[in-house]
């Protein structure tokens, strides 16, 4: 279970449902003689409400834990997946300078600058690509299921290692049980 759907903690979108339900209940109530189309369309307007009421905390939340933001986590093949995408970007950018300057486009102080910040961001991703240990984890045990070292047949009577493919002993000549 993600924390998203973890029912340890009250989310801030399940916060807002409520209040978006509770003050339709409110409306429905307080407006006993109404249509019941103008009670539906207050509804909406709690709800719309409610709404706005879970996009502003959204966009306010990272001010009051600026700590969350600061890098991207490595949460599965998405985050790695962008920050590939990314990596792929800058260093197609630093080959598009690199042209832009043998054109003469782009002057060679402004291309050692651009070209500073770019070789800096892409090694910047490159690493943090790199630090993933669990891809390289998973890469050794996918080999080492596939790749299967066959045993090499030993001689019953002299105890000599002979090719997988034997069927004699190329010491004493005696036939080879195969396994």
């Amino acid at each position: 279970m993600n924390s998203e759907t973890s029912t340890d903690a009250f989310q801030p979108w399940q916060l807002f449902t409520l209040a978006g339900l509770i003050g339709a209940t409110v409306v429905v109530f307080i407006s006993r003689g109404e249509t019941p189309a103008g009670v539906i369309l207050l509804s909406l307007i709690i709800f719309g409400a409610a709404l706005v009421g879970y996009a502003a905390w959204r966009t306010f939340a990272p001010f009051g834990n600026p700590d969350d933001v600061a890098a991207p986590q490595m949460l599965g093949g998405r985050t790695r997946t962008a920050l590939e995408r990314e990596k792929a970007l800058v260093l197609r950018a630093i080959k598009d300078l690199e042209f832009d300057r043998a054109m003469g486009k782009v002057s060679e102080k402004d291309f050692t600058e651009m070209g500073a910040r770019l070789r800096v961001r892409a090694a910047g991703l490159m690493r943090q690509l790199d630090s993933g240990a669990s891809y390289r984890q998973a890469i050794e045990q996918e080999i080492a299921k596939r790749v299967t070292v066959p045993a090499t047949p030993t001689c019953a009577s002299c105890g000599t290692a002979n090719e997988v493919d034997a069927r004699f002993c190329k010491n004493c000549g005696a036939g080879l049980v195969k396994a």
